[in-house]
């Protein structure tokens, strides 16, 4: 939780891709991104569902601005050929980027939630801070998506099929899903507002991680 900055995207990907995804993604697609200009980091996160294959990453960046910087937007216009055959392949594709306008905790939980918001909590300082403090939980963040930054046309965009947007989002991690389903049930009590037709939230597990420090292997 270093940077001012984020980038996260939802995707599915059906079985018979999976294999190729996954190599994809950490093997090429990660690295490429986290040697950028801007980036300090990614995680990977997979949906702890048996009937869709749904993933989930958090991108690290420097600031906001990195998302339409000239680094950032040169790699979105010159996919790779391993890109070019991936991103089409790629369903409930959701993808945005801003700024972190409040964090809470120390470190990294392997068991998160991360829920798309249409609206801010009131304080979300204080927000962030009373979910921290709940039995099991490592971290709290929210973010708020940059809208122009985030939709600037790309090669890469285009590639893709009904890419989504969302306005905020706030993820909660935990040791364990215990802790986390606590945790949430506390933070509908705290806001109710805020998690009105989100419905359940879905789990997600750690799958991959890597720093921009170690990420360039020359």
């Amino acid at each position: 939780m270093r940077g001012a900055g984020f980038l996260a995207i939802w995707s599915d990907v059906e079985p018979i891709n999976l294999t190729d995804y996954r190599h994809w993604l950490t093997r090429e697609h990660t690295t490429e991104r986290v040697t950028t200009k801007g980036f300090l980091g990614v995680r990977v996160f997979r949906a702890q569902r048996s009937d869709i294959n749904r993933f989930f990453i958090l991108y690290e960046l420097e600031a906001p601005e990195v998302l339409d910087g000239s680094a950032y937007l040169a790699r979105l216009n010159a996919p790779t050929p391993w890109s070019q055959r991936i991103m089409p392949q790629l369903g409930n594709f959701i993808r945005g980027g801003g700024v972190m306008s409040a964090r809470a905790g120390r470190g990294e939980g392997a068991t998160i939630v991360a829920l798309r918001i249409e609206r801010l909590p009131a304080s979300p300082q204080q927000f962030a801070d009373s979910i921290a403090a709940c039995d099991g939980i490592a971290a709290v963040q929210i973010g708020v998506t940059d809208i122009a930054r985030t939709s600037v046309p790309t090669v890469e965009k285009g590639m893709r099929r009904d890419e989504g947007l969302f306005a905020g989002i706030v993820i909660v991690e935990a040791l364990d899903e215990a802790s986390l389903k606590s945790a949430l049930l506390e933070a509908k009590k705290t806001a109710p507002d805020l998690f009105s037709g989100i419905g359940e939230a879905e789990v997600y597990q750690v799958m991959f991680a890597l720093d921009a420090r170690i990420a360039d292997f020359g």
